[in-house]
């Protein structure tokens, strides 16, 4: 049965400094949303690293909430590059792979283009990817857009994964996005 599985690109210590000051924060509250709610909800979590070496590790305060879910490393741009990415979406029946982290107009775009090719449906989070300039990350949106991604935020992605108010998850989740 499909479901949906988030995937977090690239949100490293080294490459996070270079992001949009303005943006960045607010992404990084937003991935802990969207990680926080996938936990609950037994969305399965994804996590890519782009060259670990030379740009460190997933941010620690992302990584405390990620434990158990090991990332994959990665030299390619596109996750989809990334050995054995493709064949654990499959196994997992991804329907949307949901995509969110750095950068919006480069890794997150490039997977997002290669994923529609692939079959896929590919959902970007807007309001949880970043970019170094922000003519950059509303280059990236929209073209990701064009190819047939839906474009949504935080806030509904959540809703849409809870589905109905009349839950636990609905009242444990709903704190989060105040």
């Amino acid at each position: 049965m499909p479901r949906p599985v988030l995937v977090v690109i690239d949100v490293q210590e080294r490459l996070f400094t270079a992001m949009d000051a303005e943006r960045r924060d607010e992404m990084v509250t937003n991935l802990k949303r969207l990680i926080l709610a996938a936990r609950r909800l037994d969305v399965p979590i994804l996590l890519t690293e782009q060259y670990p070496k030379g740009l460190g590790q997933t941010l620690p305060e992302l990584r405390a909430l990620l434990d158990g879910v090991e990332p994959i490393a990665k030299t390619a741009f596109s996750c989809c590059g990334a050995d054995g990415f493709v064949d654990r979406l499959r196994a997992l029946a991804a329907d949307p792979v949901v995509l969110a982290g750095l950068e919006a107009h480069v890794c997150v775009l490039l997977t997002a283009l290669d994923l529609l090719a692939g079959g896929f449906r590919v959902t970007v989070v807007a309001d949880a990817v970043c970019s170094r300039r922000r003519e950059a990350l509303e280059l990236g949106l929209a073209e990701a857009r064009q190819a047939g991604a839906v474009v949504t935020s935080t806030e509904t992605l959540v809703f849409r994964w809870l589905g109905r108010a009349d839950t636990d998850a609905f009242r444990e989740l709903a704190k989060l996005l105040r």
